[in-house]
């Protein structure tokens, strides 16, 4: 999603649409990011915040930017990066730093690498803690000066993110004491927002804006310095230095707890080992716990917040390896779910939540994101995901006291999703300020004609079309488990008869696949795009259709070698650097790889697999972001990076553990308490795996899968509890 400022008051002008201005590419500074709640923080390699024109980096409080610059100098040079590394489960920053050539405080010279630095900082309740040691490895003592200088400039997320303000609040004067500083700003919204950083021991000198300490160290000798920077500028009884303790084990404490219900995934790839556990580790520090439960916030830098459709996705993703997260999903939106009509915020009477902010912005309506409504999809996804949650998991009696909000989202299709009563579902913006595009492209160009010409809404896309038959078919179920078996036989007489009528208006015989969109004089986008994929992912398509679109999105022209772009080379818009418009979204292929699967192309579903863990090779600590470019792959080469992409980001970290489900036909039947494995199938680049912990009903299981030929053998290695393992080859 983009940013688009406004006119009036305080607020910005208009432009055609939100966007996220690419002036500092975040491939560039590849920054190191914590999180924890609704707290994150954006690091350099060094562990530094530098301030500048379009820089992202700095520590983050509900939409605030509370420390905008944080910068470490050893007698005024920076120290020279060793390296820089996140712990395994992101609870840490870890970055080893040394002695550029100095000027040392005696005025004689003092070589390169003779001081070791290790700053360890560690992210929690809204407050980022710091270890500073530094080890003089010289043969003689030295007098240095360590200075650390920042700043906090209370920028709203969205003025990071470029949007300009004509009036802004007040800083306060910063109240400086023998060891802490706290820096102050009232905002137009009548709320005070404070940073307070404390330092121990104290230092020799503290200012407003700079902490120096002129350290002796003997030969061998190591001094430590803590600090600490809360966003909340709460009390903290506790000295830094003990603090800093509490702190870390907090963080480590509550990852390992987040995680603790999750099955787990091993391999006989020590590469793809590592991808999984970098993707479960960040799926984990996306999540923040709300009062309904666990929620995986979308992606750092910009999209630290409830997102309604990535977290569903996101869900859905996860939700053999676990439930937990999905409900958590599932009751947080429901408690969010819209009752009235509101234009400003594009909400309607049963929608689901696009977006949540807190910032001043806001607060003050110069966004309409305080909590928006601008989706098509995430009410459709909601239903889709209730079902998907009870057909995993049999718990009947959250489905049930889900129900109200599952027939409202329905219900929000008529009323509502339906602009103009064609059958199908439509979007269009309520007031100027929303974002025109209202599917998961939500780029303001990234829905058109095959001559490049945009498509004017109302605007029905063919993924929201097979959404909306998944929310068909799973209310559907839902109400059946509930003894509502009229309801039941309504919404699958809908599906099935919409079956035929998408058909006949989205398949387009010449291009092989179905059209990306209708517009608003329903003339079709006639434009090949990965948004079919999600057609044969909710059994929209018809049998008849499945080899022809398989064959249109495994081609040359979409598959990239890494994963499928989001339009053809062939199209009028192609361009491999967009956002929308040829990039290759890993959450994307991996729903078309699902897809894929559920018609039988296993093998395509398996090409796909190996083409995205492949690109997780060539990601900064085996990460998959956001987007990449969609250049074609090339031999001994990998993917190109998207300047401005998230990571982690959460469908993405979803993606690998969701095509391993895909590639081995991983079903679960509680009613029979049952694993079923349908035609399971490993990647080239697999010959054996271990799932630890899976979980059906009360039981759990450890099982060994390994390739015997073209089969795959599946062995139960544990079991707790009564339940069965089912493999159909």
């Amino acid at each position: 999603m983009k940013l688009e400022p406004k006119s009036a008051g305080g607020a910005v002008a208009p432009v055609a649409q939100f966007f996220i201005p690419a002036a500092a590419s975040l491939q560039e500074r590849r920054p190191r990011t914590l999180k924890h709640g609704d707290s994150f923080a954006v690091y350099d390699h060094n562990g530094d915040v530098v301030s500048g024109p379009g820089s992202p980096e700095g520590l983050y409080y509900n939409d605030t930017r509370h420390l905008s610059h944080l910068y470490l100098t050893l007698n005024g040079a920076r120290p020279m990066l060793l390296s820089s590394s996140l712990r395994d489960d992101n609870a840490a920053l870890i970055c080893d730093l040394t002695n550029p050539d100095l000027i040392g405080e005696d005025g004689e010279f003092f070589e390169h690498d003779r001081l070791h630095l290790r700053r360890v900082r560690a992210l929690w309740e809204a407050t980022a803690y710091e270890r500073l040691s530094i080890r003089n490895f010289d043969d003689r003592a030295r007098r240095i000066r360590v200075s650390i200088a920042f700043d906090a400039d209370f920028a709203d997320l969205f003025e990071v993110r470029g949007a300009k303000r004509r009036r802004r609040g007040e800083h306060q004067p910063p109240h400086v004491e023998r060891d802490a500083v706290l820096l102050a700003y009232q905002g137009l919204d009548g709320r005070r927002r404070a940073t307070r950083l404390r330092f121990d021991p104290a230092p020799s000198a503290l200012t407003h804006g700079r902490a120096d300490y002129v350290l002796d160290l003997a030969a061998g000798e190591t001094k430590v310095l803590f600090f600490e920077t809360s966003c909340d500028a709460k009390s903290i009884k506790e000295p830094p230095r003990r603090q800093f303790f509490i702190g870390l084990r907090g963080a480590r404490r509550a990852l390992r707890s987040c995680a603790s219900s999750a099955a787990s995934i091993e391999t006989s790839n020590a590469i793809l080992n590592e991808a999984l556990c970098r993707s479960i580790a960040d799926l984990y520090m996306l999540v923040t716990h709300t009062p309904e439960g666990p929620y995986p916030y979308a992606g750092i830098p910009w999209y630290s917040t409830v997102f309604g459709r990535d977290g569903i996705i996101t869900a859905l993703q996860t939700l053999w390896l676990d439930p937990d997260v999905a409900l958590g999903v599932l009751k947080h939106l429901a408690a969010h779910q819209a009752t009235e009509a509101d234009e400003f915020a594009d909400a309607e009477p049963g929608k689901i939540l696009h977006e949540v902010r807190r910032g001043e912005m806001a607060e003050l309506r110069e966004v309409p994101f305080r909590r928006y409504y601008g989706s098509v999809d995430a009410t459709l996804l909601f239903v889709m995901l209730a079902g998907a949650y009870f057909e995993r998991t049999g718990d009947i009696d959250s489905v049930r006291a889900l129900w109200p909000n599952v027939e409202a989202a329905l219900n929000w299709i008529d009323a509502y999703g339906d602009r103009d009563g064609d059958g199908f579902v439509e979007y269009g913006r309520r007031n100027e300020h929303g974002l025109i595009n209202q599917g998961w492209k939500d780029s303001h160009d990234s829905v058109f004609h095959e001559d490049g010409e945009l498509a004017e809404g109302p605007i029905a896309m063919a993924e929201v079309q097979a959404y909306a038959y998944g929310a068909w078919r799973a209310g559907a179920q839902i109400a059946r488990a509930l003894g509502e078996m009229k309801r039941a036989g309504e919404l699958d007489r809908r599906a099935n008869a919409f079956r035929t009528r998408f058909d006949e208006r989205f398949y387009d015989a010449t291009l092989g696949t179905y059209v990306l969109a209708l517009d608003g004089k329903k003339r079709p986008c006639r434009v090949r795009a990965s948004n079919a994929g999600h057609v044969l992912y909710t059994g929209l398509a018809l049998e008849e259709r499945a080899s022809a679109v398989a064959q249109a999105l495994m081609c040359g022209a979409s598959f990239s070698g890494f994963g499928i772009r989001t339009i053809a080379t062939t199209e009028s818009r192609f361009n491999p650097m967009s956002y929308h418009n040829g990039s290759v979204w890993p959450h994307d292929t991996a729903l078309v790889a699902a897809g894929l699967a559920r018609y039988g192309f296993r093998h395509e579903a398996a090409q796909l697999f190996e083409g995205l863990f492949t690109a997780s090779t060539y990601m900064d600590l085996r990460r998959l972001p956001e987007l990449f470019c969609g250049f074609p792959r090339q031999p001994g080469t990998g993917p190109v990076f998207y300047p401005v992409a998230c990571s982690p980001q959460a469908w993405a970290t979803g993606t690998l553990p969701f095509l391993m489900q895909v590639c081995l036909g991983l079903r679960f039947d509680p009613a029979q308490r049952a694993v079923r494995f349908e035609r399971p199938t490993l990647p080239e680049f697999v010959d054996e795996l271990t799932l630890r912990n899976l979980r059906i009903d009360a039981c759990t299981l450890d099982l060994h899968l390994r390739r015997a030929g073209a089969d795959v053998l599946v062995h139960v290695i544990r079991r707790s509890g009564a339940c069965q393992v089912q493999t159909t080859l």
